[in-house]
């Protein structure tokens, strides 16, 4: 630990040496000169129309760079995942699940519902067959502000902008050279995070150039390492661990085994009926009967991370110049390399008859004849956590482009003024994953078949008369320690998957002005647009064959291409006349037609009106629509494990003994045994993929708001807006719980028809894919206060508090609003606040942020009863038996609060030293016993104090 502590101090002294030899340099300056013919009209977020004034009838929220740089963060994914605007969606805390990506989800309707937009341009979506932006690909030291446009705007910008649009603004026309270097770490001595960037640039009367680089890198906090993540489930010890231990779960088969079967019965070595585990010298063949001993519950949290790790390399350079006096060349470039990774538990070798055995999995036993068989018979059932491999390591080396080249101009006719821009942008992300600790089933079939010691004394596979060669036998029966680096040489395997997406966007705009009206000019935009995306995934050929004890998925291509036009009025109608400062219509519609599934129309309406110069009263009605995404369309069949509890079963939180006889009656129709079965393992195998047949999504939206900017109090102003959005068609995934409870629950025979039984009643084959049947309507109101304090001699203070509550959230129109109910990996807070304190004086300056989220409340799982945790239920109600009754007792999850702050100082040598602490009263993460992993949700920062230092030297 003192080891890591020291590099806060080594960045400390390196800082200060870097002064002294920096003293007298230049302060670098970004080129504030405004052209006197274009620059005074420029392009707000929400509207293609140059103007003058930057205020529209549309809510847009705006961080700058100073905004950003308060945080403390390296990621420009993690500043925006703090606008209290944002809901629940991935980030660097996501580990089981995660693929290091940063998302942001507008209205928590979901990252693909965003539109993130870079300087006014799409931006490419992210890895895999995109659907949403990864925001990491965004280098942090670009970025000049970032404007939040709060309203559906897919008239102006297309597909994908339901929720809103998050405009990252990269800086241009720098002046002068910055240099900065970043360094923070936990309070307990992990996750560190080291920023180190620099940007160049020049600017002269017709030619501007910038040119930075960056490099971050994050290291990983481990679960084990926080008391709220060292079990896989809060409070409760190892009672929820993994049946699948280090040492085994086994039965031998007495009579045929075949393909998942045994034809006698399975037992242990004895006779007896049951499972076995090893347990050293317990017996002379070293077992003991599985479920009597401490180590029978694998406790697999500490091995899995916290928070995941990643190393980022950007450059990043834009130039302009212009051609003639009315037309300019400007570029934009980017390259962004992000190499991650998540770390599991080491892999579960189930095979034979072990729950969640794959196809090929289940016709595997441990040969009788196998050297490390004791037993003489056949051990069927396999379930072996191979902890010698320490861990299963998903690795992503992922490479982001982005290009954008334009000619851009503006003309004056019959005393009108109109400017142009057409060129065209390109996004592509490359990525390698690359992981380890999975194993081919090919090989452990060899490995676990006949086998016998050669001359020498090695153990062989096969028979004397007939070896494999290069085989390795697999001692599973051994004990944790069994398994050689030779063994896992033979049977495990590396998997090598690639995944590429491309977007090509050809574009040509026209903006300018009709006819005067009594408000002012008649201004319009309207311009064509072309875009191409493709994508595919080619995974191992391992994995796509089946033949691995991990997840199958099938390799996948797609494309679609797609024409549109757009057109944007805008008719100032009244201005300076009696309650009519300003009245102002805007109107845009946009047509899209696409190769997949034809042709749409969505328009807007908005208005702006201030009938006296401290009030503006704006409102919006928008129509939106989302293409789905090639994931959606044509990602292969893949498998995926989920955390399931069958209703069939009577364990692990399945509620057959509950049923009603007509609901046990269906269980038995599809091969339960009477009084149910047990499932073995909570993590169930099931099918995900693409569905070519999708349609898009439509939404309406809907805005209506105040901006107050009274006269009497300076520097103050506050905005209210209240807004609406409804989805229908919405694209929408069936999870394999909601399948099986619909099925067995509610006779739904569309869920029956989604999954079936193997023989004894554990769930074979289940397929999750997409359809448009999701309903959606989300309301509610913003209020954002700003107020600059008149400066006083302690110096100048100002405030920032931003609100967003949500008064409605309801899914597939029934009438249930789920504001303030939390279910696993989705948030609803009623609030979300961000208040932001400034004070400068001089050099000296300090900042403070309070982030709230407020609390919510989530059902009592029926393990509180099962396996007596009733009291970790926070609200029970208990039945007539004095047990939890789930239907009426929740669990609170608490609301939380977090502290941020930072105090900094311009030293007279044009540098910028600020120390800061995120979490500086060391939060704990509100307790959810419905998430799945760690016991809390991810968008909650983790426990701990997070330090940090950064240096800026100016040139």
């Amino acid at each position: 630990m003192n080891c890591k502590t020291h590099k806060l101090r080594d960045a400390v002294v390196l800082a200060l040496f870097a002064s002294t030899v920096s003293a007298g340099s230049a302060l670098a300056q970004e080129s504030t000169t405004p052209d006197p013919t274009t620059l005074d009209r420029v392009e707000v977020t929400g509207s293609r129309i140059k103007r003058t004034e930057t205020e529209t009838s549309q809510p847009v929220f705006t961080l700058t760079r100073q905004d950003i740089q308060a945080q403390g963060l390296t990621s420009i994914g993690d500043v925006i995942q703090n606008l209290t605007a944002n809901g629940t969606t991935l980030n660097t805390t996501y580990n089981n699940g995660g693929n290091g990506e940063t998302r942001v989800s507008l209205r928590n309707l979901g990252s693909n519902r965003t539109l993130v937009l870079v300087n006014g341009r799409r931006w490419v979506a992210g890895t895999g067959l995109g659907g949403a932006t990864d925001l990491n690909t965004i280098p942090t030291a670009a970025v000049e502000r970032i404007e939040v446009l709060k309203d559906g705007a897919s008239a102006i910008y297309g597909s994908d902008a339901i929720a809103g649009v998050v405009n990252v603004i990269l800086r241009t026309d720098f002046d002068g050279a910055e240099a900065n270097a970043y360094f923070g770490q936990y309070d307990q001595g992990d996750g560190s995070r080291e920023s180190y960037d620099i940007t160049i640039g020049s600017s002269g009367e017709r030619f501007s150039a910038m040119f930075g680089a960056t490099y971050v890198k994050e290291d990983p906090v481990m679960a084990g390492d926080r008391k709220i993540s060292e079990f896989p489930v809060y409070k409760t010890g190892t009672a929820f661990g993994s049946s699948t231990s280090p040492n085994g779960r086994f039965a031998v088969c007495n009579g045929t085994f075949s393909n998942g079967r045994c034809s006698g019965t399975q037992t242990r070595p004895d006779g007896s009926a049951g499972q076995f585990g090893y347990d050293a010298g317990s017996t002379p063949s070293n077992w003991r009967n599985w479920g009597t001993g401490e180590d029978d519950l694998y406790n697999f949290a500490p091995d899995n991370y916290l928070v995941t790790p990643q190393e980022r390399k950007s450059i990043f350079g834009s130039a302009s110049f212009d051609i003639t006096d009315n037309v300019r060349f400007t570029t934009q470039a980017t390259y962004n390399n992000r190499r991650s990774e998540q770390l599991l538990a080491s892999m579960p070798i189930v095979l034979g008859t072990g729950p969640g055995a794959g196809v090929q999995a289940r016709t595997i036993s441990i040969s009788a004849d196998s050297v490390y068989n004791p037993f003489g018979r056949d051990v069927s059932r396999i379930q072996r956590r191979a902890q010698e491999t320490g861990g299963r390591s998903f690795n992503q080396n992922v490479d982001t482009f982005g290009f954008v080249g334009a000619l851009e101009g503006h003309f004056e006719f019959s005393e009108r003024y109109f400017s142009w821009d057409v060129g065209m942008s390109y996004g592509r992300n490359d990525q390698n994953d690359t992981t380890y600790g999975l194993f081919n089933v090919l090989a452990l079939r060899n490995a676990l078949g006949p086998s016998f010691y050669d001359a020498s004394g090695v153990a062989r596979c096969g028979t004397p008369g007939s070896a494999i060669d290069g085989c390795v036998p697999l001692n599973l029966l051994g004990g944790q320690g069994s398994i050689t680096q030779d063994m896992l040489d033979y049977s495990s395997f590396v998997a090598h998957d690639e995944y590429q997406y491309k977007m090509k966007q050809y574009f040509a705009n026209l903006s300018g002005e009709i006819v005067e009206l009594p408000g002012g000019m008649l201004a319009f935009a309207a311009g064509l647009e072309h875009r191409e995306e493709s994508g595919y995934d080619s995974p191992d050929a391992l994995i796509a064959s089946g033949n691995t004890t991990g997840n199958v998925r099938s390799p996948t291509e797609g494309e679609f291409k797609l024409d549109e036009a757009y057109l944007e009025l805008s008719a100032p109608l009244l201005r300076d006349v009696f309650l009519a400062k300003e009245l102002e219509i805007n109107v845009a519609t946009r047509y899209s037609d696409y190769d997949t599934f034809g042709d749409t129309t969505n328009s807007k309406a908005g208005f702006k009106w201030r009938p006296f110069e401290d009030l503006l009263v704006r409102g919006n009605w928008a129509e939106g629509f989302r293409a789905p995404s090639i994931s959606e369309l044509y990602s292969g069949v893949g498998d995926s494990f989920s955390q399931i509890a069958d209703p069939c079963s009577t364990t692990f939180g399945g509620i057959y003994n509950l049923l009603s006889p007509e609901q046990q009656a269906r269980c038995h129709a599809q091969g339960v045994p009477v009084g149910g079965y047990d499932q073995g393992n909570s993590q169930i195998r099931i099918s995900v993929g693409g569905n070519p047949n999708l349609e898009p999504e439509t939404s309406t939206s809907k805005t209506l708001g105040l901006v107050w900017s009274p006269a009497f109090i300076e520097g103050f102003d506050a905005s209210l807006d209240w807004w609406n959005i409804e989805i229908e068609g919405g694209i929408s995934s069936y999870s394999g719980q909601f399948i099986l409870d619909e099925c067995v629950e509610n006779a739904n025979a569309q869920a029956c028809s989604l999954f079936v039984r193997a023989p004894g009643g554990s769930i074979d084959t289940l397929l999750s894919a997409g359809l448009n049947l999701s309903v959606i309507e989300a309301e509610g109101y913003d209020l954002t206060l700003n107020y600059r304090l008149p400066d006083t001699r302690f110096g100048s203070f100002s405030f920032t508090l931003d609100n967003t509550y949500y008064a409605k959230y309801e899914q597939n129109g029934d009438g249930d609003n789920l504001v303030g109910e939390y279910f696993d990996g989705s948030n609803n807070w009623r609030i979300r606040s961000n208040l932001m304190a400034r004070w400068e004086k001089g050099d000296l300056g300090a900042t403070w942020m309070a982030r709230y989220y407020s609390r919510q409340e989530e059902g009592c799982p029926f393990y509180y009863n099962d396996y007596g945790f009733g009291e970790l239920c926070s609200d029970a109600v208990l039945d007539a038996d004095g047990i939890v009754d789930p239907d009426q007792s929740f669990n609170k999850i608490g609301a939380a609060t977090y502290h941020d702050v930072s105090l900094y100082w311009n030293a007279p040598w044009n540098a910028k030293i600020t120390l800061g602490a995120n979490n500086v009263f060391d939060k704990t993460p509100p307790v959810s016993y419905t998430t799945f992993a760690n016991s809390f949700d991810p968008a909650y920062d983790i426990d701990g104090r997070f330090l940090y230092m950064q240096y800026t030297q100016k040139f």
